[in-house]
This record gives structure tokens, sequence and C-alpha cells, in this order.
């Protein structure tokens, strides 16, 4: 088990745990974070604490998820989504999750994750589609 640790350039976070790295970075009113490795018992704290961190500064942000270099999830990573979505709710906010990888796509599917949140097959669809129906 390895320590997450945080980067930051200009705009942009980074979380690093052993088997995960979480990028942010924030455009207009949307944290746009992007997990690539696996989110797991391991990395799901370290996520968690970033995310969390980031919407408590700037309320009112709407988030997106991006997944496409998630290789792994457990039920410790679905409850870090659950959670933000939760988080963002109760802020105001709103949450979408772009680029699912089929693997995982099965994950949410059997928790039910697509019934409550948006999915996108892109940032630019997600981004169109919530700024849409933003007022």
């Amino acid at each position: 088990m390895g320590t997450a640790k945080s980067v930051t350039r200009r705009n942009e976070w980074q979380v690093m745990s052993v088997n995960l790295e979480l990028t942010t970075k924030r455009e207009h009113q949307f944290l746009i974070a992007a997990l690539t490795g696996e989110l797991d018992h391991h990395s799901a704290e370290a996520v968690r604490g970033k995310l969390d961190l980031e919407l408590e500064i700037h309320p009112g942000t709407h988030l997106i998820l991006d997944l496409s270099g998630l290789t792994f999830m457990d039920s410790s990573g679905l409850g870090v989504i659950l959670g933000r979505y939760r988080k963002i709710k109760s802020l105001g906010g709103e949450m979408a999750i772009v680029n699912i990888p089929h693997a995982i796509e099965k994950v949410v599917q059997i928790s039910g994750l697509h019934k409550i949140m948006h999915f996108y097959r892109s940032k630019s669809e997600a981004l169109r589609e919530m700024k849409g129906g933003l007022h």
C-alpha cells in the first residue's frame, strides 16, 4: 500500500496513489476529474478527499468524471462516485460520467448508478448537454 501525494500545476491537480492517478482541472463552473488506473479501497480515500476539497472550495461547481483511463473499480470506487454525486447535489451542482470503459460499465449497470446519474460518450458532449440544462 502506498501513500497518496498531490502535485499542482496552474489550474490542474493530480493525486497519485499506488495504482491510480487523479487529474483535475476547472473549466468555468465545471470540475473535470480524470481517473487513470484502479479505483479501489487503496485509492478511494485520496480521491474522495481531493474531490470533496475542490467542491467545497468552489461551491456551485458541476462535476464531470472521466473514467476513460480506469482499468478496475470495486465497491469502494462505487462508493466514491455515489458519495460525490450526493455531495454535489447537496451543493446545488450536477454530475456526469464520461468515457466509461466497457468493463467498468458492467459494474455501474449492476450497481444501478446509471439510473440516477447522467452518462455521456465524451467530455464535449457532457459539457454541451450540461451547459444547455443550466440556468
